[in-house]
């Protein structure tokens, strides 16, 4: 039997958080807030104390359990070089005050990245190998990891990897742009990874917040298998009709990005199936239901 819940999305704006909302919308008992960064400004602390405590209020006063998804995050990974301050407000001290104010309260599902390991791995990252992150952008999640932990409470970590949706910028939909115009690529074939289709992440985190026994603190969310960036491009091509010959595998060295990318971000979902939760599809079968009505560009 469910219980009746209340629901607070960060970052409503996203392409998870708008995944999230459109999930969560219309469920029978339970209440949606969906907030995007013009009311819920995570590098304001005040403010972010604020809303939650009202939030909290509302929730309790309606007799219902109180889960935040925290689905905002600074993700302008070559940004960040140069505003490492702003990234690790937002990413590494905010959650901490979500989590501060939920303690004993309510649950937190946190989103976290592949970005706060190195990439020098040759097997799935399991959810206890160190951290040990290659950019700002990395330490600045990183940073969030532990606020959380140290806030203490109901807290899961969600930690996930190469996601792309309907909503954005992101790789798969400016393939599936390039593929329906018949350009060629040249894609970076030494960079692995697993693509993760927002909605299915998005069902994921919803099972993590629906559930009312204990969930373990830290686990690991992305679609299933592993591929390289030219492997997901071809991929689209082939899906869209376009002649996959059309993408090219190049080198990471010949696209010099200020922010260095992992190498390998395949993270190992062992920690998510024991926790009983639901298993993921694979990565191409996701891909190829995503495409069906994709936006491109």
């Amino acid at each position: 039997m469910s219980v009746p819940t209340a629901w607070l999305v960060t970052g409503a704006h996203g392409q998870l958080g708008r995944e999230l909302a459109a999930l969560l919308a219309g469920r029978q008992d339970d209440e949606l807030t969906a907030l995007a960064r013009d009311r819920l400004d995570l590098a304001d602390e005040a403010g972010v104390r604020s809303v939650v405590r009202d939030w909290l209020a509302g929730a309790r006063a309606a007799g219902r359990r109180a889960v935040v998804v925290n689905a905002a995050a600074y993700t302008a990974v070559d940004a960040a070089e140069t505003d490492e301050d702003t990234a690790t407000v937002v990413n590494g001290h905010a959650p901490g005050w979500l989590a501060q104010e939920l303690a004993g309260a309510g649950r937190l599902v946190h989103v976290s990245t592949d970005y706060v390991f190195d990439g020098a791995a040759t097997e799935p990252y399991p959810v206890d190998a160190p951290l040990a992150p290659r950019s700002a952008y990395g330490r600045s999640k990183a940073a969030g990891e532990r606020a959380v932990a140290a806030a203490g409470g109901d807290v899961t970590v969600v930690r996930t990897a190469w996601v792309y949706g309907r909503y954005g910028a992101n790789f798969v939909r400016t393939m599936a742009g390039r593929a329906a115009a018949g350009a060629p690529v040249s894609v970076v074939e030494d960079q692995v990874g697993s693509p993760t289709w927002a909605a299915d992440l998005a069902a994921g985190l919803v099972t993590v917040g629906e559930r009312t026994d204990p969930v373990p603190p830290l686990l690991h969310r992305t679609d299933a298998g592993a591929v390289s960036w030219f492997g997901v491009a071809r991929a689209v091509y082939e899906e869209l009709g376009a002649d996959p010959a059309l993408v090219s595998p190049t080198t990471t060295e010949h696209f010099p990005r200020p922010a260095p990318r992992p190498a390998y971000s395949v993270l190992d979902s062992s920690a998510w199936l024991a926790a009983g939760l639901p298993a993921p599809r694979p990565w191409r079968d996701a891909l190829s239901l995503a495409l069906r009505d994709l936006p491109t560009g």
